[in-house]
């Protein structure tokens, strides 16, 4: 890396004194996130998410494609309004319209950034653009222009950036810095990269280009061959200072560079890689479970940081040793990414106020009166059901309420016979537009008698492709957590809900998942998402 004294962004000319060792978090996950098959996100799911984000400190949040659809559109022009503290991006392709599209939905944000992009690697300006090198050169500048006369922080990203020769990377970064891109993100587009070669890349891009000094190097790390996080290290220990990343590390294909996995990398480990960022890691858990029950993405449970498993140990020695000192066996606390045990503090004599109370403990902000009362009968009728109520059964009730509120098509009641001597009925009670319907059905089985049912009220297409169940706790008396996968006309959306009764979790799923199926509908697939 070039030892500079110091950078100019934007204009301003800034210490590397006190900014040489920061590294800015990009998070994504609004939306490469979201183009994982089957994480369509509403409105309402966005700004939660967005504001989780902002709450643990995220410097840089893409909220979007503006002109993909207007739900999106919508989408990041609410972020933009909601968020106080940390900067919006909105994605656009190196179109006057794009980038017109992007800077109508981000100008009401407090600090708004267009980031726009173009394919630079042969095989993409040859196969898909269909431009010669000097016409992709010139429409880089014309756009990258044309955003940064429209919004004063503009990224410019050259997509297959990995892959493209290294004399025109260096020329186009170069003429995108002069026509005024305040940050310089190179994605590793296919996640072909390893971090040898990527940190060469990077170390490359320093020597060779005269003013990269005048912009934030970036990096946006695909997790094709399992290196994103790694690549993204390596980046940064060679001089790049934003990293481009996801919750969970959701996102095309195997995903993105995983937030929670970078930030605690940089946490935990300063004597090799002495960085930091801004993110408040306890609040990692909570962000994670939140994207979750959205997306309707489980969390692997041997998934770093955030997995089930992540601060478990069943090998005696390992046991032994974690009882006389943790740290012969962690590295990290579970405190310190928001993970704490369970206490059993609520019971089924436990007033609204001290439900209202625990869920501030558990970071909930103002939900609303109308949520707060449907999740406080919920929890009422959890609690005459479940002799231990744990912090997990809450937080795990309240985001299958929430997430549910504004849903077109909302449960009311199910009764269910079932056994083996069948057959097996269910008897579904479903409110559909404000109006209530009722169905009676039989199946191969309760799961299938069920999800008859449901398609007897609700016609559609829809075919499922995935039916997962999981216990949110221990103990036979254990909440449920259904995921469902629904796939209609090549567009597939997850579903998840959550019960005390696994086939009223089901329903909640499949229903999830229906209502994102109009979501999905909406969205149209502009070429060149993935940069």
């Amino acid at each position: 890396m070039n030892n500079k004294s110091n950078k100019s962004v934007g204009g301003m000319e800034k210490s590397l004194a006190s900014d040489s060792d920061h590294v800015r978090i990009f998070d994504t996950t609004l939306r490469d996130g979201e183009q994982s098959p089957g994480c369509s996100m509403n409105l309402e799911e966005k700004v939660r998410v967005a504001l989780i984000l902002e709450e643990m400190g995220v410097d840089i949040i893409e909220a979007g494609f503006p002109i993909a659809s207007n739900g999106d559109f919508d989408a990041v022009r609410e972020v933009a309004r909601a968020l106080k503290t940390s900067s919006v991006a909105g994605l656009a392709r190196a179109s006057n319209a794009d980038i017109d599209r992007a800077w109508e939905a981000l100008k009401d944000a407090v600090k708004p950034r267009i980031h726009t992009f173009l394919s630079t690697s042969p095989l993409h300006m040859r196969v898909k653009l269909q431009m010669e090198p000097e016409e992709v050169h010139q429409t880089i500048i014309d756009s990258v222009t044309h955003a940064r006369n429209l919004c004063p922080d503009v990224e410019w990203s050259p997509e297959d950036g990995s892959r493209t020769e290294h004399d025109f990377l260096c020329r186009v970064v170069e003429s995108a810095i002069r026509a005024g891109a305040t940050t310089i993100n190179i994605p590793d587009t296919v996640g072909y990269a390893v971090p040898e070669e990527f940190s060469a890349l990077i170390s490359m891009l320093y020597n060779r280009v005269p003013n990269i000094d005048k912009a934030v190097v970036s990096v946006h790390c695909h997790n094709d061959l399992g290196l994103a996080v790694a690549n993204s290290l390596a980046a940064v220990g060679v001089g790049a200072r934003q990293i481009e990343c996801t919750i969970n590390g959701i996102g095309e294909r195997a995903g993105n560079c995983a937030l929670e996995e970078v930030v605690m990398a940089l946490r935990t480990r300063p004597d090799a890689m002495p960085f930091s960022t801004s993110v408040d890691t306890t609040i990692i858990t909570r962000a994670s479970h939140l994207v979750s029950t959205i997306t309707g993405f489980p969390v692997q449970p041997n998934k770093a940081i955030v997995g089930a498993n992540a601060f478990a140990h069943e090998a005696g020695i390992h046991q032994d040793g974690v009882l006389k000192d943790a740290q012969t066996y962690e590295i990290m606390t579970p405190e310190s990414v928001g993970l704490t045990e369970s206490n059993l503090v609520m019971g089924k004599h436990s007033g609204s106020h001290a439900f209202h109370e625990k869920l501030k403990d558990l970071g909930y902000g103002d939900l609303g009166e109308n949520a707060i009362n449907s999740a406080f009968q919920r929890f009422k009728d959890l609690a005459d059901k479940k002799k231990d109520v744990f912090d997990e059964d809450i937080i795990a009730l309240v985001d299958d309420t929430i997430q549910h509120t504004s849903d077109r098509i909302k449960f009311v009641s199910l009764q269910v016979v079932a056994g083996s001597k069948g057959p097996q009925t269910a008897d579904l009670e479903l409110e559909i537009d404000g109006e209530l319907a009722k169905t009676k059905s039989d199946g191969n089985g309760p799961v299938d008698a069920v999800f008859k049912a449901i398609k007897a009220l609700c016609p559609h297409t829809a075919t499922l492709q995935l039916y997962q169940v999981h216990a949110v706790t221990g103990g036979t008396d254990a909440q449920a957590e259904v995921t469902v996968r629904l796939e209609e006309q090549g567009k597939t959306v997850n579903g998840q809900g959550t019960d005390a009764d696994t086939l009223v979790a089901s329903v909640r799923a499949y229903l999830h998942a229906l209502n994102k199926l109009s979501t999905k509908r909406e969205k149209t697939a502009p070429e060149a998402l993935s940069a």
